[in-house]
């Protein structure tokens, strides 16, 4: 790939600020990606109330389940790049951001009217599935062309700068969904929002779609793009050219596992698995975590530009590595002082009372339950459980093969039960459910008296230490999010740009970050300990330094506009 000190469109380096056109290709573009992004993450936002709508089980199966419903947009997203990368590279990036806006957008709003499990049964989960894979293939569309329309708008010096207001859209995005989402609750009170008001901010994006529309249908085609395309030098196969092609192939390899896979790490825990954190695992209202992530997010917004134009002075590679690196470090401190901050109470109960599951080990399983139905009649699951919907942190202590389980909290003894399953096989018997009954509230009284609360009290909440907190997560966000766009770019020719950057990143971002919150806690649930997750992100962060560091090159002198 071509580099050069001086490459623009026009072959000279264009001094000066950002130009009126130019304001207009970057708004253009931002903003309706900022529409697309405001659709996507309302999901994510709402997965609790969600998953009791349209899932079975209990609250931990069924906010697992919820979650892996989020993750189903995101595993998409790659299918979704190679389909609409193909269209950008062969007919144009404009066209392109029609298609991707209205699909999404009109999953988005059919969502708000769908009916719930108590309505329609299982077409109720199915459906909605079904309307999350249109908008992972959509938003796998959608990033890649605003990348790459806007860098080949970008004179040379400055496509970090421009680029880092599309990588602002993620996060204004989030924060329009969450603002959105707080007036309504805040209007309507929790239970009415619960029932029916969670709905309002998925068809309000019916209007934000009309805007998106509007917008995209006032955008004229890349010069570079349309300048190929009269040359004749467009790609006839972008597919075969991106992946088939051993040298780009490669390249591609590691734009995913040196770069976007550690990105979207940091960027999820940041933004997606500290909201979960404070709302599932310390117990603070929604309202109060959703208020105190949006002020987080708005002081560390203007990041993204200020990385993004440090980008283009001392290299993007080493900013993205640094802050994959910083965050990997000091993840578990961050999240401690959360608790501490957040829930003291919480704090003070695994510090003073220690949980303690006596149990045969080979009586605990993990206990993830993709249909929301099935049962785990050991001692040892039914104990662990009960633990895990309390947000109670336990070890597991070896006991003889055979033994009941028990649950030890401070002096306190509690003993499980193994239970018997009814003849259909799917639910305990009646006197198990007696049994489980009778446990779970002997439990619930165990850890009450040792002082673990059941909710966050508002008034020992440290609020401007939780901001500080989360602003440090999301600055860590603007560091790996803001130089990447330009850095993907400038990784790819012309000809098959929109392609080629396109899957890595989606891969990264929609495999390993739309997973994480899955993932991180369904390992909470298996280990016991609220922290255990966060290992999941360290080392994939990890990973991507290492990789990214010996193997990738800095790219910010590349010429964009090379065809070869």
């Amino acid at each position: 790939m071509a580099n050069t000190a001086a490459a623009n469109l026009g072959g000279t380096v264009r001094s000066g600020g950002i130009t009126k056109e130019e304001r207009k290709v970057i708004f253009a573009s931002s903003l309706g990606t900022v529409f697309e992004w405001y659709d996507f993450y309302l999901y994510g936002s709402l997965a609790a109330i969600i998953g009791k709508q349209f899932f079975l089980g209990d609250p931990t199966t069924s906010f697992i389940f919820a979650l892996l419903t989020f993750a189903a947009g995101f595993l998409v997203r790659p299918f979704g790049a190679l389909v609409f990368g193909r269209l950008g590279d062969l007919i144009g990036r404009k066209y392109t951001f029609l298609v991707t806006i209205l699909i999404m957008g009109g999953s988005t709003f059919i969502v708000g009217l769908l009916p719930g499990y108590a309505t329609i049964g299982i077409a109720a989960p199915i459906l909605l599935v079904s309307l999350r894979v249109l908008q992972g293939l959509a938003l796998g569309g959608e990033y890649g062309g605003a990348a790459t329309y806007v860098a080949e708008h970008a004179p040379h010096g400055k496509r970090g700068l421009f680029t880092s207001y599309i990588q602002t859209t993620a996060t204004l995005g989030l924060f329009l969904s969450l603002i959105v989402i707080l007036t309504t609750r805040t209007s309507l009170g929790e239970p009415e929002f619960a029932a029916w008001g969670w709905r309002i901010p998925f068809l309000v994006s019916v209007l934000l779609l009309g805007i998106s529309v509007w917008i995209r249908l006032s955008m004229n085609e890349s010069p570079a793009f349309a300048k190929m395309k009269a040359e004749g030098k467009t790609s006839k196969a972008p597919l075969k050219e991106s992946f088939l092609q051993a040298k780009n192939a490669k390249i591609v390899f590691l734009a995913l596992i040196g770069l976007t896979m550690g990105q979207a790490v940091v960027w999820y825990t940041g933004q997606f698995y500290a909201l979960f954190f404070l709302t599932q695992t310390l117990k603070i209202e929604p309202a109060t975590a959703n208020i105190l992530i949006a002020i987080a997010l708005a002081l560390a917004t203007p990041f993204f530009v200020i990385f993004g134009s440090l980008s283009d002075k001392i290299g993007r590679k080493v900013i993205i590595m640094a802050g994959c690196v910083i965050a990997a470090l000091t993840y578990f401190p961050i999240f401690g002082a959360l608790t501490h901050y957040g829930n003291p109470a919480l704090e003070a109960a695994q510090a003073n009372s220690p949980v303690v599951v006596v149990a045969d080990p080979a009586t605990c399983h993990f206990q993830f339950n993709l249909t929301g139905t099935k049962k785990f009649p050991s001692s040892c699951d039914i104990a662990t459980k009960m633990l895990t919907d309390a947000s109670v942190s336990y070890k597991i202590q070896a006991a003889p093969a055979g033994s009941v389980a028990e649950v030890h909290v401070g002096e306190k003894v509690i003993p499980s039960f193994n239970a018997t399953m009814n003849a259909a096989g799917l639910d305990f018997d009646a006197d198990s459910k007696t049994k489980e009954t009778a446990l779970k509230k002997s439990v619930g009284e165990g850890v009450k008296a040792a002082g673990y609360p059941a909710k966050a009290d508002p008034a020992a909440i440290n609020k401007p230490m939780l901001v500080l907190l989360l602003f440090i997560l999301v600055i860590y966000v603007t560091m790996v999010y803001g130089p990447i766009a330009a850095m993907l770019v400038e990784m790819f020719p012309t000809r098959i740009r929109y392609t080629s950057m396109s899957l890595p990143y989606h891969i990264g971002n929609g495999w390993f970050g739309g997973l994480l919150p899955t993932i991180s806690f369904s390992l909470v649930a298996m280990k016991g300990d609220i922290y255990y997750g966060l290992w999941y992100p360290i080392i994939i962060a990890l990973i991507t330094a290492v990789i990214g560091t010996l193997f990738i090159k800095e790219t910010k002198d590349n010429d964009i506009y090379a065809h070869d």
